[in-house]
């Protein structure tokens, strides 16, 4: 089930095509009539393949003129790829420009920096690249248009990165990036994939209560971020769903109080607190990179990540030393689906242009560039067949699987508030060992209806 990957460098040559060409240039016999041929081919081909693709995006009268402004976080894909998408637009479009205005990319200075933007404060801006958890509170908040249904190509994106973009009946945005933590293990000491929290952590115990070579004893057995930001609030959702609990079901209802939902908690405050050191306790101040780290370093066996730590994991810590031995597979539970949605702000004064340049950048062409090159996992399907990206992304499949697998946060307009408290609360039990408080599902669900208790 699991990807086997011992630091064998992803392929980085040329295409097909390039390769080809190359070859070509090297053939015996009149070099320049084959160069002048081989160019006049090419060319050809590519208007035909060219006009073909770009045609629904050409220019039209409904477009308005103007610079086009997308609010986003920081572009986390390799090389700026979101920038050189942007970039192409701005050469196929040179009356409708667009540019990326980053913001902060700390999640809760951001996200109230979005909203104050969305709101009116400081130059109003034309897309947002949303969070997929932060949909419906812009949405009811009247900060985003309505997205045309006539132009979603339904069909062609993933049903879960999809059904982020919805909220109250209605489509309000096209999914960019989507993102399912994948389970990363030392393939060297671990080689079979867990099946369940039980069986991982009876992984760990044999290998920290085993006899393995001296030196590759690791501190601990399961490494995740469980600092108090959103990291731990998702690892809490995902501790719940592996004991078969919820916290809020599809309803909106809070089941935090359900023993499986305890359960569930209580194996994150077990694995913290447990001897041997089922989870490494240093996780309690770690989020995504530093979790990267210690798992590169050898501190632990096992390790809940995104799919981005895969290419800091697959390159030597140090010039002549080999990568980790690692394989990666879909979680043992559902991960929650992360990623990020893009939405026409409802004060564009170019909503129109604003959704071809959604419709760009979230198209086959586009999420292929930014999967292969980006490495941001992509929102359609058709990229996951594509044999380039299983040659680059050897873990592609699991990464579908997951995604496929994968369970969205609440739904709900204050979901922010229901983060923050349960996110304290989940820290607080972190650090003391204790069980849930008493009030906490009251908590819960005053934050849902955006109120403190």
């Amino acid at each position: 089930m699991g990807t086997e990957h011992t630091g064998r460098p992803m392929p980085d040559g040329p295409s097909g095509t390039v390769a080809w060409w190359r070859a070509m240039k090297a053939f015996p016999g009149n070099h320049q009539r084959w160069t002048s041929f081989l160019a006049g081919v090419l060319v050809g081909v590519l208007v035909v393949v060219l006009v073909g693709f770009l045609r629904p995006l050409l220019s039209d009268s409904s477009w308005e003129d103007g610079e086009l402004v997308l609010l986003s976080g920081k572009d986390e894909s390799a090389g700026g790829q979101r920038q050189e998408l942007i970039e192409e637009w701005n050469h196929l479009h040179p009356d409708h420009p667009a540019r990326i205005e980053e913001v902060t990319n700390i999640a809760d200075a951001q996200h109230s920096e979005m909203l104050a933007r969305a709101g009116g404060d400081g130059d109003p801006v034309d897309v947002l690249n949303l969070d997929v958890a932060w949909i419906p509170e812009f949405a009811e908040g009247d900060l985003l248009r309505e997205y045309p249904e006539s132009r979603a190509d339904r069909g062609a994106f993933l049903d879960g990165p999809l059904e982020t973009c919805e909220y109250d009946g209605k489509l309000w945005a096209l999914p960019f990036n989507t993102d399912a933590a994948l389970l990363y293990r030392r393939s060297d000491l671990a080689p079979r994939v867990p099946s369940s929290w039980t069986s991982m952590l009876a992984a760990i115990a044999n290998v920290l209560e085993g006899r393995p070579k001296p030196g590759t004893v690791p501190e601990a057995g399961f490494v995740t971020q469980l600092q108090g930001y959103e990291g731990l609030t998702v690892n809490a959702l995902e501790a719940v769903w592996s004991a078969g609990g919820e916290i809020v079901d599809d309803d909106g209802d809070v089941h935090v109080d359900s023993r499986q939902a305890r359960d569930g908690l209580r194996q994150l405050v077990d694995g913290v607190h447990s001897d041997p050191r089922q989870i490494l306790p240093a996780s309690l101040d770690f989020s995504e990179q530093p979790s990267t780290s210690a798992f590169r370093a050898g501190r632990a066996l096992f390790m809940r990540n995104w799919p981005l730590a895969y290419r800091t994991l697959d390159v030597p810590a140090e010039p002549g030393t080999r990568p980790v031995e690692f394989a990666v597979s879909p979680l043992p539970w559902p991960s929650v689906l992360g990623g990020q949605n893009l939405a026409v702000a409802k004060r564009s004064s170019h909503p129109r242009a604003a959704e071809a340049l959604i419709e760009f950048l979230t198209n086959d062409r586009s999420q292929q560039l930014l999967f292969e090159r980006g490495g941001l996992a992509a929102t359609r399907r058709v990229v996951y067949e594509d044999t380039r990206i299983k040659q680059v992304y050897p873990y592609a499949d699991e990464l579908l699987k997951a995604i496929e697998l994968a369970r969205l946060r609440p739904r709900s307009p204050h979901y922010a508030l229901f983060s923050e408290v349960l996110q304290t609360e989940v820290h607080a039990m972190l650090i003391s060992g204790s069980g849930p408080p008493a009030d906490l599902g009251d908590r819960l669900r005053a934050a849902l209806r955006g109120k403190r208790r």
